[in-house]
């Protein structure tokens, strides 16, 4: 490898937390390999915020330690020389090569390297394992760890797996597994190449747009970065992504919490955007409603979304975007038993029906809903009848939210559908919010 990289970085950081955005290293470590021989460089780094209990504990780094340290922008400039020209080896290499893009990007600074992760590379090499955390490593390759969480031993760990690798394996497999792993698909000519390396790792929903700034295509995905390089990534691209290559002019992406808020987000963005592909159409919504007829028995009749509220409204069932399926739908259940009496097929009439019955909204008014994702961020999703009104993060938005809602959510079906499984499956809670004056803290 040193062939074609004039050197080895592996590098770990230890940090106040997980997102890049808002927290900051607190210690940078790196084990510098190249013709020269084997180098160690580490230093501690004042975060200039505190270090979370939890952090301090795992770590071992304190206030303490870290308060006469120097800042990021004063080792900045040594740091970028380092590892200008490297491969930039790293375990999750994504958390350690995007924590630093964004602490140079405070001072102005660029950083650019191939990147290789050892988490990735271990699955590549050793598909029969089910784990490939350091600990794991560690274990199976029986490396030396003196000390776990902090920069430089962990660093220095990687080195180590990598000298198992080479001693252990033929030359010819390690080279391919890396060649393979650094492989950098053919992004569109209109697209910076840099936007590959700020592609987030976490859930989220993208949005490729084309001349005049016209949406083509919102995705979401539970892995940004992986979900959008497949366009762009396969030997044998579809038609579709060969199409959206040619057309597409610009990118864009909005991170998440988790699966529920991609889901919500990609609705909204569905709805607002209308992209010119194929995947959103608006439709007319309808459901069967029992009411009963002049003998009292209850027959079904359609009803419409632009009638009554559907969020609010008892005794609906099913969903359909057209009087025609609508139709379809109850001609398919009663064409199950043509046979019966007519008091047998109104019994069978309501039980198949009850098997596709719409929940009407449980609570009194609007909800927060909280949804947290591994990385330890949270989004509260802010919703009414049915209807999502908004992301926010603190009691300060939701009262933005909820005071430019309509007095009354009009019910949208996707976010319907979304929620109402979210719910049903635990995958979030709702805290009711009875008044935009009383909300409670979401922290």
């Amino acid at each position: 490898m040193l062939n074609r990289y004039g050197k080895l970085i592996f590098i770990d950081l230890e940090t106040t937390g997980p997102n890049p955005l808002c927290d900051h290293i607190t210690e940078i470590g790196l084990v510098e390999v190249s013709a020269a021989g084997v180098q160690r460089w580490s230093t501690l780094v004042n975060p200039e915020m505190p270090i979370p209990p939890f952090i301090q504990q795992l770590t071992g780094i304190s206030d303490d330690m870290v308060r006469d340290a120097p800042t990021f922008d004063t080792v900045q400039e040594e740091l970028l020389e380092r590892l200008r020209g490297s491969l930039f080896i790293a375990h999750n290499a994504r958390f350690d090569y995007g924590f630093l893009r964004h602490a140079f990007r405070r001072f102005g600074a660029n950083l650019r390297c191939e990147v290789l992760c050892t988490v990735k590379l271990s699955r590549k090499l050793f598909p029969e394992e089910a784990r490939h955390s350091l600990d794991a490593l560690v274990e199976r390759h029986k490396l030396s760890a003196h000390t776990r969480h902090r920069a430089l031993a962990d660093a220095d760990l990687l080195w180590q797996f990598w000298r198992k690798l080479e001693a252990t394996l033929p030359a010819d497999t390690m080279l391919e597994a890396i060649r393979q792993l650094l492989h950098r698909p053919n992004l569109p000519t209109h697209l910076d190449p840099d936007l590959l390396d700020d592609l987030p790792d976490g859930p989220g929903v993208y949005v490729f747009y084309g001349e005049h700034d016209m949406p083509l295509h919102v995705g979401k995905a539970a892995h940004l970065r992986q979900r959008i390089l497949t366009h762009f990534h396969a030997e044998h691209p579809s038609y579709r992504d060969m199409r959206l290559a040619r057309q597409m002019r610009r990118l864009e992406w909005h991170e998440t919490a988790g699966e529920v808020g991609a889901q919500l987000l990609q609705a909204q963005l569905m709805k607002r955007q209308k992209p010119t592909l194929p995947g959103a159409h608006e439709s007319t919504l309808c459901s069967w409603q029992l009411r009963p007829d002049a003998s009292g028995v209850l027959r079904p009749a359609l009803v419409f979304a632009s009638e009554i509220d559907f969020g609010r409204a008892t005794g609906l069932h099913g969903l359909f975007t057209s009087r025609e399926k609508a139709q379809a739908a109850l001609h398919a259940l009663m064409e199950k038993h043509p046979n019966n009496s007519a008091e047998n097929q109104q019994e069978f009439l309501l039980a198949a029906l009850s098997s596709i019955s719409i929940q009407a909204w449980p609570y009194d008014g609007p909800v927060a809903i909280v949804e947290t994702g591994v990385d330890g961020r949270s989004d509260v999703h802010v919703v009414d009848n049915w209807v999502s009104l908004g992301i926010a993060h603190d009691a300060w938005e939701i009262r933005q939210l909820l005071d430019r809602a309509p007095a009354r959510s009009s019910f949208d079906v996707d976010s319907y559908r979304i929620l109402s499984r979210a719910l049903k499956l635990g995958k979030v809670q709702a805290r009711p919010l009875h008044a935009a004056h009383s909300v409670p803290s979401v922290r």
